[in-house]
Order: structure tokens, then sequence, then C-alpha cells
């Protein structure tokens, strides 16, 4: 059996495989999931891609076939463990948030954050943690020099033998590029994360970031022989996760995806702020904002999760956890973990109102990220949407009265019912239009209620 494309998803416990066919960009016929096939994945093993091909055997177990061949293959993964990164600004609430937020919605792991100039226990810290990435930012442009030359200069100082990304003051670029060069350390230059007061351009930094990604993941025992099967770059699954939360938001409205794992609880949301939200706020949010909470996962992390759960509950503790529930008993038990996780990792996430006085009496500002005017809470990877109480649970998290910037009570629930939202993020590089069909099929919108919808005007 040939079909057109197979998706790979690395993980660093699982590797899934999904079929696809019809995805042409000019086939008049729907695009198709034809199937999903699983494995544990094989890094401990010494070559992923003996996970990889045991994945693709289930899958042909599961569409009842003797041989599978595709004609082409795209991936996937965080088998790596992730882009380890630091990164280095002037100010902790301008340029280096601004960098944080490129860097987290690239599906990053940041290890280490500096604010000024450069010491030398900092950049001692960095050749302690021996990142796969740096990245350098500051100042507005055409504003403050002097920081950034010195810090620029004390990190090619170290002599890094991994790639450094320039996202700063625009006038320095040359400059910059200049001291990496002369040491020798490769260097990537970007458009400034922070241009102008109160404005956030986060999204060319974000895909440099995503370029080392496609040449760090190779490391990954195995990776090398996955690279040369792929169609296009292989992508960090939680920006695959946000591309196609970028691209399902320009056509459903505002959204917030909620991925629950075995390690971490991942919220990606992609809206933008209400219009009595937006007057008070005191700096810019990114429209697409992602958080990872590395404490809250259900099955590495359950006992963390379990500490963190309500005192009324009657759920006796456990140690003996698979990564997929083996019964109904597990199932409950995981099911009130993720119930929590979901919770506490949204309230992390969404900003909030607070109060200050002054000589003018008291005042109310907005910090953080609004999630007032979102629309939809959806739903993906195993937990939400293999757990038969997935909906419920994000259908708990609405609220009206809070202090907190919460979706609100009228905003609608979906689940990735094929748990392919990832798949198709990495899919839509090429095929943008067959992953919307694709995605909003496996969100089971029908065609009636997408020509009933309104998109949030946000002008109230």
């Amino acid at each position: 059996m040939e079909v057109d494309l197979l998706v790979a998803e690395i993980g660093s416990t699982t590797t899934m495989i999904n079929a696809f066919t019809n995805i042409e960009k000019n086939i008049s016929n729907s695009p198709r999931h034809l199937g999903q096939g699983y494995a544990p994945t094989t890094v401990e093993e010494g070559d992923v891609i003996l996970g990889l091909q045991e994945a693709i055997v289930d899958l042909q177990d599961k569409l009842g076939v003797d041989d599978l061949s595709w004609q082409e293959f795209m991936a996937t993964s965080s088998a790596a463990g992730g882009l380890k990164m630091t990164v280095h600004g002037l100010v902790k609430d301008m340029t280096v948030r601004a960098a944080e937020e490129a860097a987290l919605g690239a599906g990053a792991v940041i290890r280490q954050v500096t604010v000024g100039k450069l010491k030398e226990r900092q950049l001692a810290k960095i050749q302690e943690i021996n990142p796969n990435i740096v990245l350098l930012a500051g100042g507005v442009d055409y504003g403050e020099e002097e920081i950034i030359l010195h810090n620029a200069q004390a990190l090619a100082g170290l002599q890094l033998e991994i790639p450094v990304i320039y996202a700063g003051n625009k006038v320095l670029q040359e400059e910059v590029a200049d001291i990496f060069a002369e040491e020798d350390t490769e260097i990537m230059l970007a458009e400034n994360v922070y241009p102008e007061i109160d404005k956030l351009n986060i999204q060319p930094t974000r895909e440099l970031i995503q370029k080392v990604f496609a040449n760090h993941i190779v490391k990954a025992p195995g990776m090398e022989k996955i690279k040369d099967w792929l169609a296009i770059d292989m992508m960090p699954t939680p920006g695959a996760v946000m591309q196609a939360a970028r691209l399902l938001k320009e056509e459903i409205g505002n959204l917030v995806v909620f991925d629950v794992g075995g390690a971490t609880t991942d919220v990606h949301s992609v809206t933008e702020e209400s219009g009595k939200v937006k007057e008070l706020l005191v700096s810019p949010e990114p429209e697409a904002k992602r958080t990872v909470e590395g404490d809250l996962g259900v099955y590495l992390n359950a006992p963390q999760v379990y500490k963190m759960l309500e005192q009324n509950h009657d759920l006796p503790p456990r140690e003996d956890l698979a990564p997929l529930p083996r019964n109904a008993e597990e199932e409950k038990f995981v099911e009130e973990l993720t119930a929590r996780a979901v919770k506490i990792a949204l309230e992390r996430h969404a900003g909030s109102f607070r109060d200050y006085y002054g000589s003018g009496g008291r005042q109310t500002v907005a910090e953080g990220k609004d999630l007032t005017a979102v629309k939809w809470l959806i739903g993906t990877g195993g937990a939400l949407t293999r757990l038969a109480g997935g909906k419920d649970i994000l259908a708990s998290l609405r609220t009206r009265a809070s202090r907190r910037l919460l979706p609100p009570p009228e905003a609608k629930v979906l689940l990735d019912t094929k748990y392919i939202m990832a798949s198709l993020g990495v899919m839509s590089q090429k095929y943008q239009r067959a992953a919307l069909k694709l995605l909003l099929d496996s969100l089971e919108m029908d065609s009636l209620e997408l020509d009933n919808l309104q998109k949030p005007d946000n002008k109230d």
C-alpha cells in the first residue's frame, strides 16, 4: 500500500506515526487521515529509527496491510531532550521577556536568563549548561549600544561551538557579527525582538531557532538516518503544535491549546486582547504565546502533581503508573492529575488584574496574557484526547468573575480526537490547505458550524 505522506512524532517515550492521503495542493478529493501507529521511542537502544520502524509496523497492522510505502516523509521530535538555550538581554520586562517568548514558542528549553551586563559567574554558568544555542538581544532600534557590545564580546570570548542568534538593536548587527566572526563562532542575525517600546517582533527569531533545532535533533542516535528521509526540515513538536494553533486561529478565532504529557504540560494561546483589557495592559504580550510547565506531567511528574491535588480528593497515591493507563482505576487517577495539571498551567499562563495606589488613588492595571476574548479551548496530546473526561476537564476552566484574565463561560471546548495536531503543524509548512481541513475534521467541526462561525472583533 502506498500513501501520500507519513508524519512521525518522535517523543521522549513514545513514537507515533500518522498516514495521510489526498494532500496535494491541486487535488480535488478531500485529504484523509488513514491511521496511526505507536511504539516506544528507542533512544536508549541507541537508534531512534528502531522505534520508528516498530511504529510503522503497528500502523500496517491497524491498516491491515503487509507492506507500506510513501511518497513523502515529515517529522516532529522532542526525543533529543529539547533545545537547551540561554537568553541574554537588557531589561527583564522588555527585551528579555520578548526573547523568552520567541524561544518558548519555537520549542526551546530555557536554562538561563540574564539581564544587563554579563558577569564572570554568569559566563561560567553558560559553560556549565553547555547550551545548544545562545540568544543575545537588547535595546530598541537606535537605542542602547554599550551593554549589547559588551555582552557580544563576553559571549564571543567563550569560543562557543554552537550558534548564537542576535536579535537586538538593528544598528549593531554588522558590528556584532564581526565580533563573533573573529572567534569563529557561528552568528545568525534576526530582526529585533523588541524594535520599539511596546512592540514585539518575535516570529523571525522563532524561525531561526527552529532551523537550529532541525540541525541539532540529528544528534539523537539514529536521527541522521531519518533526516535523509525528510521532505522538509524536522520541527520541534511544541513548535509544530504552535504552528497548527496559529493556522487554526485564522480560521476560527481566538483559542487556547492544552497539551498534557508525561513530563510537562504545554499551553499555547493564540489570541488578541479584549478591548477593555487592552486599555489597561502595562506591557505588550505576543499574540501567540507558549508556556511549558516542567513540573506538571501525568507520568514522570505524577507524584509532583499528586501533591498539588485539592484537599478533598479521595485518591490513594500510586507508585506503579504505566505510560498509558492499564485499567479503569488508573484512568481515573490520571484523569484527576490531568484536571489539576491543566488548571494550574492555565493560571500560570494567564495574566491578571492588579491594583496599585498613587497620588490619584487606586488604579487598576492588567499584566500578562489576556485570555478573556478566547472562543475555543482545545485539547491535544495523549491525556486529554484519550481520557473519557477530556472535554469536561477543559470545560471546567471557564470562568466569569475572576481577577485572572481567564477564558469566559461562553468559550467552547474541542478535542483533537485523532491526536494529529503536531503532525498537521509540520504538514502545514508545505500543505497548508490540507492540514487545515484535516485539523477541522479531527476537532469534529462540521461545515454548518463553520458557516455560522463569527470571529471575535475585540472592539468591546
